[in-house]
């Protein structure tokens, strides 16, 4: 018999896939190096971070059949080969002082790697712990969530010793490794496989293991009601919190007076609450459910934003900032157990692709309205007040998918019923 793998080691490959790709959040650093030497514009520099984005909601929406054609090993290797070539080629493009280049192998490459590399280690995970679903996906988008923490002071030091094209070199061949070394430990659980004791608990009434609510295909799923609702709320809660994280050291200079070095504190802190928050929130949805996770989000984020403009206490201020950004990432951490909570693991890889389009979206609306807004008014405050509306129609939408379970449970212990009466 084959022995079954160690989930705890599978959760571990997730996370050394999700720290590698999530370096991306560290793109600011290379910004000033290429900006200074090369006299490029900052908008067109950071075009480069915006198309990494795109790519990466359009390659795991395309690509999530992939996943579960071929399985995460082989996803897995994908996103080393595209992620690998995305950062070393960025080193080309940087000898050879060609932007587009830089935008095809950071954006175009390095986002394609991305996309495959996020909902790999994901949706296997939610297999390998139906018992806990919140804290295993919390735990390999904890990673991507801290990524940029431990790779930009490498990214610093690289860039003061070998220079900016060798940097990507050396860090192209690094992720590479990496991600390839973490693929070959990724596989999912054989079929009828189950933690120890899971099995009992669902068959004791006093232990009610919750079942999925369907098990559905990808293309099934996306003419659900429900999987519109969650697309919705995963875009409106990334719009914010992409905008607010870019706009958070003006913002802290302009409501609190701080100066910008005390500012640059407050964007570093956030790091940690957005990583924090993914682990924090995933873990406790597993015990008040995803419907009331979701539910909490938004309104703790329409309280957060209509204090914030109006709040003149620094430390009062980044306490509602941090608790705001918790959420943020929690966003992202719980929602591949809600997806397999509504429609199962058959294609969970190719749903979680699918509402990744939401990310892509939001990558690119978030800081375009953000400045947008910001000229026009001359202020953010007004920015804070958008959120609000935005969070309350995000709120309404929590509830409505509530509405949406109630009504395929009743559904189904209807036909069930029926079943029980035929026989």
């Amino acid at each position: 018999m084959d022995k079954t793998k160690n989930r705890w080691l599978i959760a571990l490959s997730a996370v050394g896939i999700h720290i590698s790709i999530g370096s991306v959040y560290a793109w600011s650093v290379f910004t000033t190096p290429i900006v200074s030497e090369f006299g490029w514009s900052l908008t067109d520099v950071q075009l480069t971070f915006s198309i990494a984005i795109l790519f990466l909601g359009l390659s795991a929406a395309f690509l999530g059949h992939f996943v579960e054609k071929y399985g995460p090993r082989k996803a897995g290797i994908l996103s080393a080969i595209f992620f690998g070539i995305g950062i070393a080629g960025s080193g080309l493009a940087i000898n050879l002082e060609n932007i587009y280049l830089l935008y095809i192998f950071y954006g175009v490459f390095g986002g394609i790697g991305l996309g495959v590399g996020y909902i790999t280690p994901v949706s296997t995970l939610v297999k390998w712990f139906p018992d806990r679903r919140g804290l295993a996906t919390g735990l390999a988008i904890m990673g991507f969530g801290f990524a940029a923490m431990i790779s930009s002071p490498v990214m610093e030091r690289l860039i003061g010793s070998v220079g900016l094209a060798e940097t990507f070199f050396v860090l192209g061949a690094i992720y590479f490794v990496v991600i390839l070394a973490s693929a070959q430990y990724l596989e999912p659980p054989k079929q009828g496989w189950a933690p120890k004791g899971f099995k009992e608990n669902a068959d004791n009434s006093s232990k009610q293991v919750k079942k999925d609510l369907a098990q559905l295909t990808a293309n099934e799923a996306i003419k659900t009601k429900r999987f519109w609702y969650l697309w919705i709320m995963l875009f409106i809660n990334i719009t914010c919190g992409i905008a607010i994280i870019s706009v958070a050291s003006p913002l802290a200079v302009e409501t609190v007076g701080i100066t910008t070095v005390a500012a640059a504190a407050i964007v570093g802190l956030l790091g940690v609450f957005n990583g924090g928050g993914r682990i924090a929130w995933a873990s406790l949805s597993d015990y008040i459910g995803r419907p009331n996770t979701y539910t909490a989000f938004f309104l703790i984020q329409i309280v957060a934003y209509l204090l914030l403009p109006s709040i003149s206490h620094v430390l009062l201020f980044q306490v509602v900032l941090f608790v705001a950004i918790t959420c943020y990432g929690g966003g992202f951490a719980s929602i591949p157990a809600y997806i397999g909570d509504l429609f199962g693991t058959k294609q969970l890889s190719a749903i979680h692709g699918y509402m990744l389009t939401a990310w892509a979206a939001a990558g690119l609306v978030g800081p375009i309205l953000t400045a947008w807004l910001r000229e026009s008014t001359g202020s953010y405050q007004s920015l804070m007040y958008i959120f609000v509306g935005m969070f309350t129609v995000a709120f309404i939408v929590s509830i409505l998918v509530r509405f949406d379970i109630k009504k395929i449970k009743e559904q189904q212990e209807a036909v069930q019923a029926k079943d029980g009466l035929a026989s």
